[in-house]
């Protein structure tokens, strides 16, 4: 069953919304519905909120075991700064 909700947001927010929405051929409704449900999706109250966008970049890299991403960093502001 489908209920109504009323919302007050910022104009530019909405404005945003509603372009993306379009953007993305799906109505401004439905899509602070999908959020909404992946909000309170198997929540479990001892894990931090991970947006669905992130969980989905999630082991997309595959890095080596020894990879030492502090260093890689160090290297690349040496290199940017140089």
């Amino acid at each position: 069953m489908e209920t109504k909700l009323t919302l007050k947001l910022n104009e530019q927010v909405i404005k945003r919304a509603k372009k993306y929405a379009q953007s993305q051929n799906i109505s401004l409704s439905k899509m602070v519905e999908f959020y909404l449900s992946s909000l309170t999706k198997d929540s479990d109250d001892s894990k931090p909120y991970i947006t669905p966008l992130v969980k989905s970049l999630s082991g997309v890299i595959d890095l080596p075991s020894d990879f030492d991403y502090k260093k890689d960093y160090a290297d690349f502001l040496e290199k940017k700064y140089k």
